[in-house]
């Protein structure tokens, strides 16, 4: 039986049907509503004691167990003998209530003027109305004499009087000044203190026409603030009074909401209506804009242009301009950093238009069809989650090669495969000599899948370019192998020092100055000018045994470029490297701060700007100034006299697009889109480019566990790039990435700073949506530092928040799987409350919730159906859930796979690069692991 509870008045119990739950005398609901006031935690039975009586009685401590049996009857009538409580609990030395959020009156009321704070004025009123609605009479009335409640009675009223100004506001903000009239009255007859009250009051007479019933309210307010308080009414009210005698032109309702930012808008978009005809294009391109901003306004606006931005690329395609498309496709460039789609068909089909457009512009130039050959929807490891699939080639069986791959893999170039051939992973050991890291473009016929590392002819891609600037491997995503292993057979020589940002070790920054990762032999050569040799990048070497790091000397390394990010740093988990706080340092022509950590190298820089049109990298072996055959492909085949570099910003756009539309899936393309569009974003020494192009690649660095140092160096460069060229969104999103990122990495201090700036943006530029994850990082905070009872309630208003926020694929069930989170990390069983919504995180959940119903078996059965978790930011939590399972049932296939999968995030904290939730360090579940495989 469902029970609801009623504390907004006198306090009551409610079952499912509505109807009152007789509670007995005076102290069973005096229990009752203690248990309510302490939000779900536990309170031992000496402070209940100490609360109902002022004298305790020597049978105080056997009353209260009395009076809690009687509750647990009253509650609960259906439960059977001996077995455990549900609803009220005993834990510890106590008692607690765990009502679900919704079950109380007063914590329904919060969530309703929270989530009304976050919302339009149209969105906003019905939440206060129906929140104020809730009110019966004073909060916990019979209690007011009670120390115990007097705190939280104060709490309440105050927000309530708040709740009352707001939907004033909100009615004179949608033009319905007479109706916030009567409530305003009767609010300031018992509340004559509040000037806002006033104000509005004021405000709301004016507009209905009473402009002097207006005047004489200010003037009564005057009088009472004066004679009563013996002070003068403050700024607001003297200069409405003010106004209303002058008539003010901002004074009219049209106006209001905005004042003078209301006028200009509503004059310009006047004017634009005027002036614009209604089919023209440029209509399109500013409703793009205009859809942008209003997705940062709060969860309406997103909701809205989410919507609205499918029906404008449709109208844009049904034009036959591939260009207008393009720039329709590609302004939308709003900042994400959850990986989840919060609607992947609609994601799907962005994507696939985005590939429609840039196959038309490549046929209207004459240049090679950047398409990938198949639209692979997001694979989000649960059904019902992904976007349709659309030809998606099946893998080919290991040790069979596809039809015509015989010739050397070159998939990472400039140019991609046309979109009728698309052959599966080639086998280990099969291919020919795997030249994907050079900057020479590969065949325009051929896009072959991916090759096992290492096995076949010698390796001429040392360099690891995962995700980075210029033409690395599309089909280099190995699974991850343990650090100091090398892949085995792999043939050739491997000229490749460490990259150590796969391993967790970054190069101690400012807040660990002079402190070096262990066994790092050499010198730490970071902050140069001079890049290391493009060479010394192999991942998942261990650290101290490859060359040493050119990177904080004065010398140049062999390649000699003037990068200053070109060699792979060591930094210590835990400590942030110095390009990372500060705007400027280690500069790539503008400034571009250092990201040695993240594994990447950047195309060579021998002019000015973030690269050279057409040039190359220098690669060991290959041509020092190789040509990149895309760009000069589109140059060669433009129209005379037109703008190649417009068409590669274009283009960029819309890779950048799929980058970020693509995010959470198992498929190449969108790796791919997200390497290309950083290239030419740094090509064209386009900075507003290269933001958007760098959250796709943020969205694209998930391809297997502990990559939170390469994030970090990501969120690292779109602050200081942001901070230099005025990008407010981006720079938020890069505060929100390092957030999470220094979580992962156990680095509270430097993620308390990123949550604090991000705030302070937030608030400042009105992007309501940022405290959203601030709020639910600092749930986590409580959750890394041990203090269970106090994140589970952090955890639970976290999750009002995320109540109209227009994010379903961040909330739904996000607050389950924190609370799972937090019990499995103190040792406690799954929750088993039948009405948990584990939304998509079910597959993973369900195996430990079976476990905790003491049904072993059909556990082991769930688990063996329990999919590779998705690639995106709960990655290691899933994973780590997922061998906890495996240990309990004694599945070792599923904990071998498990601790393989983990092994490259040893250095991190399981889910906590999530920036929402965390199950401990995982080299604790790594050490669990390799115990049961014993």
């Amino acid at each position: 039986m469902r029970v609801g509870f009623g504390v907004l008045g006198p306090v009551v119990a409610w079952d499912a049907d509505g109807h009152a739950i007789a509670l007995k005398g005076p102290r069973h609901r005096a229990v009752l509503a203690r248990l309510i006031v302490a939000r779900r935690r536990v309170v031992p039975v000496s402070r209940l004691v100490d609360d109902l009586w002022t004298e305790p009685p020597p049978a105080a401590v056997g009353a209260v167990r009395t009076f809690v049996a009687a509750l647990r009857r009253a509650l609960e009538p259906q439960r059977p003998p001996r077995t455990p409580a549900r609803l009220l609990v005993t834990e510890g030395p106590g008692y607690a209530l765990r009502a679900d959020v919704d079950a109380v009156d007063a914590w329904r009321f919060e969530q309703d003027v929270s989530a009304a704070a976050t919302l339009p004025p149209d969105g906003a009123l019905p939440r206060l109305e129906q929140a104020l609605s809730r009110w019966r009479g004073p909060a916990y009335a019979e209690f007011a004499d009670e120390d115990w409640a007097r705190g939280e009675r104060s709490r309440l009223a105050e927000l309530r009087l708040h709740a009352v100004e707001r939907q004033a506001e909100a009615r004179l903000a949608l033009g319905r000044a007479a109706e916030a009239v009567p409530d305003l009255e009767a609010h300031l007859a018992e509340h004559p203190w509040r000037e806002g009250a006033w104000r509005a009051l004021a405000l709301a007479l004016y507009r209905t026409g009473r402009q002097g019933d207006a005047l004489a309210v200010l003037r009564r307010a005057r009088t009472l603030l004066v004679e009563q308080l013996g002070v003068d009414p403050g700024p607001e009210l003297r200069r409405l009074e003010t106004d209303i005698l002058g008539q003010a032109p901002h004074l009219d309702p049209a106006t209001a909401r905005g004042g003078a930012a209301a006028q200009v808008w509503a004059e310009a978009a006047a004017a634009y209506d005027r002036t614009v005809a209604s089919g023209a294009r440029t209509r399109l391109e500013s409703t793009v804009g205009l859809l942008r901003d209003l997705s940062m306004t709060g969860g309406g606006g997103l909701r809205t242009a989410r919507q609205q931005r499918v029906a404008a690329v449709a109208a844009a395609e049904e034009l036959g301009d591939p260009e207008l498309t393009a720039r329709v496709i590609g302004s939308y460039d709003v900042p994400a950093i959850w990986t989840r789609l919060d609607d992947p068909e609609q994601a799907a089909s962005i994507v696939a238009a985005a590939e429609r457009t840039l196959a038309a512009l490549a046929a209207g130039l004459g240049a090679p069809d950047d398409r990938a050959p198949a639209v692979e929807p997001p694979d989000h490891g649960a059904p019902g989650h992904g976007a349709p699939a659309h030809e998606t080639p099946g893998p080919e069986a290991p040790g069979h090669e596809a039809p015509g791959q015989g010739a050397p893999g070159h998939a990472a170039t400039g140019h991609e495969a046309p979109a009728h051939e698309t052959p599966g992973p080639e086998a280990p050991g099969q291919g020919a000599p795997n030249h994907a890291a050079t900057s020479h473009a590969a065949p325009a016929h051929e896009t072959p899948g991916p090759e096992a590392p290492g096995q076949g002819a010698p390796n001429h891609a040392a360099p690891d370019h995962a995700a980075t600037g210029h033409g690395a491997p599309s089909h280099e995503a190995p699974g991850p192998e343990a650090p100091g292993h090398e892949a085995p057979g792999q043939g050739g020589p491997s000229h490749a020092a460490p990259d150590h940002a796969a391993t967790g070790h970054e190069a101690p920054g400012p807040e660990a100055p002079g402190h070096e990762a262990p066994g790092q032999g050499g010198p730490s050569h970071a902050a140069t000018g001079h890049g290391a040799p493009d060479h010394e990048t192999h991942d998942l070497e261990p650290p101290g045994q490859g060359a040493p790091s050119h990177a904080a000397t004065g010398h140049g390394a062999p390649d000699h470029e003037a990068t200053g990010r070109g060699a792979s740093r060591h930094e210590a988990p835990g400590h942030e490297g110095p390009a990372h706080e500060a705007p400027g340092r280690g500069t790539l022509g503008h400034g571009a701060p250092e990201r040695a950590v993240t594994g990447h190298e950047l195309p060579s820089r021998r002019t000015s700007g973030y690269a050279a049109v057409a040039r190359g990298s220098s690669v060991p072996g290959g041509d020092l100034d190789a040509p990149d055959h895309s760009t000069l492909s589109t140059l060669r085949h433009a129209p005379r006299g037109e703008a190649a570099p417009r068409h590669e910003a274009v283009r960029a756009r819309l890779l950048a697009t799929i980058a970020v539309e693509s995010r959470g899936g198992r498929s190449e393309r969108g790796r791919q889109a997200a390497r290309q569009a950083e290239e030419i974003a740094r090509r064209l020494d386009d900075p507003a480019l290269l933001a958007f192009a760098l959250n796709g690649v943020f969205m694209q660095t998930f391809d297997r566990a502990g990559l939170a140092p390469r994030r970090d160096a990501t969120g690292a460069e779109l602050i200081a790039l942001s901070e230099r060229h005025g990008l407010v969104a981006f720079e938020v999103l890069g505060h929100l990435i390092r957030l999470q990122a220094r979580s992962a990495l156990a680095d509270f201090a430097s993620a308390d700073r990123h949550a604090t700036a991000a705030d302070r943006l937030g608030e400042r530029h009105e992007r309501p949506l940022v405290s959203v994850f601030t709020e639910w990082y600092r749930a986590l905070r409580l959750a890394a530092t041990g203090q269970a009872a106090e994140a589970e309630a952090a955890y639970r208003d976290a999750a009002t928040r995320l109540d109209g926020a227009g994010m379903p694929g961040l909330a739904h069930g996000l607050l389950p799987l924190a609370l799972l989170c937090l019990r499995v990390e103190q040792g406690r069983p799954a929750p088993t409350d039948a009405d948990l919504d584990w939304g998509p995180y079910a597959p993973w959940a369900r195996p430990l919730v079976m476990l905790a119903q003491d049904h072993r078996t059909e556990a082991a059965a769930a688990l063996r159906t329990v999919p590779e978790p998705p690639r995106d930011l709960l990655l290691e939590a899933l994973w780590c859930l997922t061998g906890r399972a495996a240990i309990a049932v004694g599945d070792r296939e599923t904990m071998a796979r498990a601790r393989a999968a983990l092994a490259p995030a040893a250095a991190e904290l399981a889910g906590a690069g999530s920036g929402l939730l965390t199950l401990g360090p995982v080299s604790r579940h790594l050490a669990d692991l390799t115990d049961a495989l014993r």
